[in-house]
């Protein structure tokens, strides 16, 4: 027996109650809430299946069942149906690294190294500007940006993460949001104590929650001190709570850590106890194959940003090693202020090529692999591969519908190398999260786009004025 007739013989106790009886129970089919029919679906599960003229049926949040169109309809009953004949059925993409406020520092500065454009206009622009009212605005912005390109989770570190979360839920998407620690006063906490109260209240009041995944985030460890950082642990331990950082973006900052702790970044990190298998760590760049040893066996998530590592000059991190040691590493764009955007269709044909030029070899990182890196590979550096990131039974129902006819599209020989060199935003048509339709025909449902727009308009202008004469 297949698993699919497997699946179709035991969902029906699984979701017994929900039988309608003048539909379902009358036609001997089982009730799903939403059914997605028609299309190729690219599963990304274990085999990476591809199913053309598939169907997938979605129940309370999770998909219940995965498979032909026609063993689908056979089997299920839905009070809606989205047709999605001759286009493609995807995972939803999962941004493993951002700072969503900072869509409305966008081009406020470029073409500066990290140091540079961190501590003369980043951190100076944010005390003067960043509030609780500029993080929600920009955050619908960032929401609204990664729904119109099919990215239905996201992993982030800011301030003010509790109105994050808050924005995140009321528009649908998934997050997995880290409450900023940094050792100076920034917009929402001024002392160290704050800021982990913070922390302490965010997080209760999240967990368990369907769609946000509230974490900690210390910057890093040249901005957290060595007692603060094994603070996070400590708290991390206690409440479960993922652990957002950033680790060796650049070589000056291993350099200095070599000078003023005797150790690399990571292997610093190692000797105080802070890494482990809840730590989501943004860039590593500058890492030897001994601390790769030590990422796997730790079981670090690692996410990889390689627009903005470029933009910024900071290096090309090792991730054909990485991939080839097995360790969990993912795929985010990094904010707005230093990409500058949120796009992950770029992310993926930036990775695939950036890897084949900078080692020479036209076979490294494939387009499956790159794929891999915005859908599973990325579930699995947030520690969220058994909920998300593939098209199964029994995950989260995040799916998205991509046009595939359209003149950059065709002809279609390879599926993989159509997502990854071929396929832009502005082709992502429907977005379903949690078994919610949230855009659905390039119309945002949860968020209002014209309101978002004049915001971030309001906001440039502020932005704008609070530099002016002073410099950032």
């Amino acid at each position: 027996m297949s698993k699919l007739s497997l699946s179709l013989i035991l969902l029906p106790v699984m979701v017994a109650n929900t039988l309608l009886p003048d539909a379902s129970a009358q036609s001997g089919k089982v009730n799903a809430d939403l059914i997605v029919v028609g299309g190729t679906i690219v599963t990304m599960d274990n085999t990476r299946r591809i199913i053309d003229n598939g169907a997938i049926a979605i129940s309370r949040g999770r998909i219940v069942a995965v498979g032909p169109a026609a063993e689908i309809q056979k089997g299920y009953f839905a009070r809606e149906t989205v047709d999605a004949a001759g286009r493609m059925i995807i995972p939803g993409l999962i941004n493993g690294h951002t700072h969503i406020p900072m869509t409305l520092f966008r081009g406020l500065a470029d073409d500066l190294d990290l140091q540079e454009w961190l501590t003369k206009y980043m951190f100076p622009a944010e005390a003067k500007n960043v509030s609780e009212e500029f993080v929600r605005a920009g955050t619908r912005l960032g929401l609204a940006e990664m729904l119109r390109g099919g990215t239905t989770t996201y992993c982030d570190m800011y301030y003010f993460e509790d109105a994050i979360a808050e924005e995140t839920s009321k528009a649908g998407l998934r997050g997995v949001l880290g409450e900023t620690i940094i050792d100076f006063p920034v917009a929402d906490n001024k002392t160290n104590a704050e800021a982990m109260a913070y922390a302490e209240k965010f997080v209760k009041r999240w967990q368990g929650n369907d769609l946000i995944t509230p974490a900690i985030a210390p910057h890093a460890p040249y901005t957290v001190s060595e007692e603060h950082l094994k603070a996070v642990r400590a708290f991390s331990d206690r409440t479960g709570a993922p652990i957002v950082t950033h680790i060796a973006e650049t070589k000056r900052e291993v350099d200095d850590s070599l000078k003023a702790k005797g150790a690399s970044p990571v292997d610093y990190l190692e000797r105080i106890g802070f890494l482990g298998e809840r730590v989501i760590a943004a860039h590593l760049i500058w890492v030897t194959a001994a601390e790769i040893d030590t990422l796997k066996r730790l079981k670090v998530g690692v996410v990889h940003n390689p627009q903005s590592n470029m933009k910024l000059a900071a290096g090309v991190a090792p991730v054909p090693k990485m991939l080839a040691e097995g360790l969990r590493v993912g795929l985010g764009t990094d904010g707005a202020a230093s990409n500058n955007d949120l796009n992950m269709w770029e992310e993926m044909d930036t990775a695939e090529k950036l890897h084949k030029v900078f080692s020479g070899d036209p076979k490294v990182i494939s387009a499956q692999e790159a794929f891999e890196l915005a859908t599973i590979r990325s579930a699995q550096a947030l520690h969220l591969d058994r909920e998300i990131g593939s098209l199964e039974v029994g995950k989260r129902a995040d799916v998205v519908i991509i046009e595939r006819d359209d003149l950059h599209q065709l002809p279609l020989y390879n599926v993989y190398s159509d997502l990854v060199y071929a396929t832009k935003a502005a082709d992502v048509l429907t977005v379903i999260i949690n078994g919610r339709i949230v855009m659905r025909d390039r119309k945002l449902l949860t968020l209002d786009e014209a309101a978002i727009k004049e915001s971030a308009r309001v906001f440039r202008e502020r932005v704008v004025k609070s530099l002016q004469n002073t410099g950032p």
